[in-house]
C-alpha cells in the first residue's frame, strides 16, 4: 500500500475520541471505528430499511445496508487512489446512514414534520446521535465512542442553530471550514452510489424504461458505447455493463478534478485542508451530467405514481405512530418510556427512526388494527 499523503488523516493528527481508550493492539484507530460500526445494532437494521422501494416489495432492490456497502467500496477505492486514509473512508461510508428512518427519505420528511415543534429531525444528526448515545455495547460509555474524524464525516449537513449544540464538531458549520478529504470524498461517493443504483433498481422494477433513460446524457453516452462494443447485448447484462461504466467515469473524474484542486490549493497538512475551499469535486461537465441524472430520477422514478402511493402510506404510518406515542408514551417499550420521562418527543423519534420498514408496518398494525396485539 502506498504511503499516505501528509494531508490525509492518520494516527498522528487525529483529534481522538470523546472518551480516551488504550490504542488497539493489531489495527488502526479507524479500523476499530469500522469494526464497531459493523457490529452495531443500527448497522444490522439497515438490511431492512429501504432506499426507494419498501422492503417487502422485492428481495433484489437496494436496502440501506447494500447501499452502505457499495458506498464503502467506492469510497475506499477513491481514498486509495488519492493516498488518503482508506480505513477512515470506509468507516464513514458504513456509518453514514445509521440514523436513517424506515421508508427512506419519505420517513425522514414525515418524522421531521412530526418533530417540527420539538427541534426537528435530520438523519445525519440522528446517525451521530446513534453512534454517540443510542448504541449500548460498552460498559465505560454510551454509543460507540468513534474518533472525531469518523463522527465529522457522518455529519454532512447541520443548521447553525444545531451546530452550536455540538461544540467542536459543529464549529465548521459556523466558521465555514471543511471536513477532511476522506469525508468530502465519502459525501460524493454516496451520490455516485445512490444515483447509479437507483437507475438499476428503477429499471428492474419496470417503473422506468431504457427509452426514457436516453433523456439522461450520462446514460445515453455510455449505453451507446456498450452497444457498439457488444452489438448483441441486451437485458440485465446491458444495464449492468452501462451502470458500471457510469460509476467508473464518475469516480475517475472525481479523482482527477480533486487532484487538480489539491494541487492548485497548495495544501500540505490536514489543517490546511480544513481551511481551504471544498476540494473534492466533479469537473464542470461531469457535474452537469450528474445533476441531469438526479433530475431525471426525481421526475421519472421518485415521483412515479406507484412510488408515491407507497410513500403516502409510509408517511401515514410514521405520523400515526408518532401521534399515538405522544398521546400515550406508556405504549412505548420500557427502555424508551424511561427516555421519554426526560424528553418525550426525542425519545419517540429515536424509537421510530430505529425501526425497520417491516417493523414499522407491524407496529402500526398492532396499534391500529382491531384484533392485533
Amino acid at each position: 500500500m502506498a504511503e499516505q499523503v501528509p494531508y490525509a488523516v492518520s494516527g498522528t493528527n487525529t483529534r481522538g475520541r470523546r472518551h480516551p481508550e488504550p490504542s488497539p493492539a493489531a489495527r488502526s484507530e479507524f479500523q476499530r471505528d469500522r469494526d464497531r460500526v459493523v457490529h452495531s445494532t443500527a448497522f444490522r437494521r439497515l438490511e431492512y430499511k429501504t432506499q426507494v422501494f419498501v422492503n417487502h416489495e422485492g428481495d433484489l432492490f437496494r436496502t440501506r445496508l447494500t447501499h452502505s456497502i457499495e458506498v464503502a467500496q467506492i469510497a475506499r477505492t477513491l481514498a486509495r487512489a488519492m493516498r488518503l486514509n482508506e480505513d477512515l473512508a470506509e468507516a464513514i461510508a458504513l456509518s453514514h446512514d445509521l440514523g436513517h428512518t424506515p421508508f427512506g427519505h419519505t420517513g425522514q420528511d414525515a418524522l421531521n414534520d412530526c418533530m417540527r415543534e420539538h427541534g426537528g429531525f435530520e438523519h445525519n444528526l440522528q446517525s451521530l446521535r446513534t453512534v454517540d448515545l443510542l448504541e449500548e455495547r460498552y460498559g465505560a460509555f454510551d454509543g460507540l465512542n468513534l474518533t472525531y474524524e469518523t463522527r465529522e464525516g457522518i455529519l454532512k449537513h447541520c443548521a447553525p442553530r444545531k451546530a452550536k449544540e455540538l461544540g467542536e464538531l459543529g464549529r465548521r458549520f459556523i466558521e465555514g471550514t471543511q471536513p477532511s478529504l476522506e469525508a468530502q470524498l465519502c459525501n460524493l461517493a454516496d451520490e455516485i452510489g445512490y444515483n447509479n443504483h437507483d437507475v438499476d433498481d428503477g429499471l428492474r422494477s419496470g417503473l422506468i424504461t431504457l427509452e426514457q433513460l436516453d433523456e439522461a446524457g450520462i446514460w445515453a453516452r455510455h449505453v451507446a458505447v456498450v452497444r457498439q462494443d457488444f452489438p448483441q447485448i441486451a437485458g440485465r447484462r446491458l444495464v449492468h455493463e452501462t451502470v458500471r461504466r457510469m460509476i467508473n467515469s464518475l469516480a475517475v473524474d472525481l479523482i482527477d478534478e480533486t487532484s487538480r484542486n489539491i494541487a492548485d490549493s497548495g495544501v500540505g497538512t490536514l489543517e490546511e485542508v480544513r481551511k481551504a475551499r471544498p476540494l473534492a469535486a466533479f469537473s464542470v461537465a461531469m457535474h452537469a451530467e450528474h445533476k441531469e441524472l438526479k433530475h431525471f430520477l426525481r421526475i421519472n422514478l421518485y415521483q412515479h405514481h406507484q412510488v408515491l402511493r407507497m410513500t403516502n402510506k409510509a408517511r401515514r404510518i410514521i405520523t400515526d405512530l408518532f401521534g399515538a406515542f405522544m398521546e400515550d408514551p406508556r405504549l412505548l417499550p420500557p427502555q424508551y418510556q424511561q427516555m421519554a420521562s426526560a424528553d418525550k418527543p426525542r425519545a419517540i423519534a429515536d424509537y421510530v427512526a430505529g425501526m425497520t420498514d417491516r417493523y414499522a408496518i407491524r407496529e402500526h398494525r398492532r396499534l391500529f388494527a382491531v384484533g392485533e396485539i
